[in-house]
Formats: C-alpha cells, structure tokens, sequence
C-alpha cells in the first residue's frame, strides 16, 4: 500500500496507520468515564446541500456504539455486556459506530444490549459496523481511510467498516435512498469530507430518509376512548427541542395495553412540520433502548 504523500513510498498498513495517528495526533479523551460520550449527532438533509463535498453511507438500523478505549457504551453512556473476544481486538482510542444484526432485526439487538450478564452465543451474530474515529485531528474521509486500513489488518469478521461513496448529484442521491430501502434499509448519512468530528448536532453530518424521524420524551399517557377504552389512546411526548404534542398512531393492541414507561424515548416518523411547528402526521414506531 502506497503511505499518502510519499510518492513510490510502500509501508506495511499498519504502520501506515500508526503514522497517521501520529502525525494528525489524537486528542485527550472527551469525556468522564460515567458522563455520556460526546456523539455526532446527525441533521436532516434539505435539498439544495453541495453534494460534491459529502461522502454517502447506509443508514444501519442498530445501536449506536461508542468505544473510549476501555468499554462500550451507549450513546447515553451506558456500558453495554460485550464478550470479552468481541472487544479484545479495539484499540485505545476512541470508535464510533454501530451494533447490528442486520435486517429488521434492531429489537433483538436493543434487547440484547439491554442486559447486565453477556450473552456468548447471542453475541456471534452482532457486527460492530464502525464509521469514524473521534479522537483523530483530521477530516472525515482521512479518519475514514485510516479507520478502514485498520479494520483489514485486524481481520475480524464482527469488525467491518460502513461502505461510503461520494454521489453525482441529487437524482444519483435519491436513487441510492430507494435501492437502501428497497434492499430493507432505512435511509442514507451524508457525512462532509473534510469536516472534523464535533460532538454536537451537526451540518457535516446529515440523515435521509423516506419518512422523516425523530426522537422524544414520553411525557404522559392519554386514556384511549371506544374500542381503546381501558388502553393508550397517545402518548404526549417532548422532543429535545421542547415541542410536546401527542402520537396516537403506530400502536399495536399490544403495546396500547403495554405502553412506553413515563421518561422513555421512542422513535416517532412524520412528514415534515405543520404551521405551527410540530411535526405532521406523527406515528409512533418504537420505544429507544436506555442511553
């Protein structure tokens, strides 16, 4: 493998990668032990984005995960019950990414990551599917080059690397969204090439969707009327932004007799804002593991 910058230069790829770190230098840790990590968070794509500055990944339907080096824990910062094999072969340094177990299969990972004691056997189905590298002083697509040099030479096949590729504009755009979905995906990231990683909410970072989602607080239960009388009618809820109304829709009778505890976080769709600001045609999808 040819080291970037050094023409006719060949090194090992691991060496590639440790030069790499050495040189765009990692930063101290970001956050306490106990504290939750400090995650990039995505916003929603508009229309109108450069496109030819971002780099275009599968939106996976799993847990995120965040490595510091020592354990896994949850977005919220919860360690997560990982078998000792599965998180031997990380390395010091930060990983951001996600825990999946493919297809329409993200209730049993959330169950899965839920618990206190390590399932072995369950856990030989689970991929750590990474797609950055914190604590790197570089922009996306470099971290993303040296996070993938590092996954070949580990060669483990529970490590892999989200796949990114830069799209010609918006029509090859959308016609990657449909083929996600189509294959039963959820959506497209775009991530910004040469952006940093910024442990905020972020424009380097976007989420596409067929269905615009969102995250909220349930706030309160409201008793349901006719058929639901004795069961959830909505769910008043709170985004993170303070916006509350209510979700009436996406239940099953099961989860109307069961509801989301007070203090959950679900994931809701919608389609777009109303006038007044609050998300349109909003339908619940599913209760959000602890974070």
């Amino acid at each position: 493998m040819r080291c970037l910058g050094q023409g006719g230069l060949h090194m090992d790829s691991l060496a590639i990668v440790l030069l790499l770190l050495a040189l765009c230098g990692l930063s101290a840790p970001l956050w306490a032990a106990k504290s939750p990590p400090p995650v990039m968070l995505a916003k929603l794509y508009q229309p109108g984005v450069a496109l030819q500055h971002y780099l275009v990944s599968e939106k996976l339907d799993g847990v995120r995960a965040y490595w510091d080096g020592r354990q896994l824990r949850t977005r919220g910062g919860y360690s997560i019950a990982a078998p000792r094999w599965f998180t031997a072969p990380l390395p010091e340094h930060a990983l951001d990414g996600e825990l999946w177990l493919g297809y329409g299969r993200f209730a049993e990972m959330s169950g899965l990551v839920r618990r206190h004691q390590v399932d072995e056997q369950a856990w030989r189905d689970v991929r750590f599917m990474l797609f950055d590298m914190p604590e790197m002083n570089a922009g996306f697509e470099q971290r993303l080059w040296v996070l993938t040099t590092w996954t070949e030479q580990m060669r483990r096949s529970w490590l892999q690397v989200v796949p990114h590729h830069r799209v010609t504009g918006e029509a090859e755009l959308q016609q990657r969204l449909k083929a996600v979905v189509a294959s039963g995906g959820e959506g497209l990231m775009l991530r910004r090439a040469d952006a940093s990683y910024q442990a905020q909410r972020s424009d380097a970072m976007l989420k596409l969707k067929l269905d615009q989602d969102d995250e909220a607080k349930v706030v309160a239960h409201v008793p349901g009327n006719g058929k639901y009388h004795g069961m959830l009618g909505a769910l008043l809820v709170e985004t993170d932004d303070g916006r509350r109304f209510r979700i009436g829709t996406g239940f099953s009778d099961e989860e109307r007799r069961n509801p989301p505890p007070l203090g959950s976080r679900i994931t809701f769709e919608y389609n777009g804002d109303t006038v007044t600001g609050l998300p349109r045609f909003a339908r619940f999808v599913r209760v959000r593991p602890p974070e």
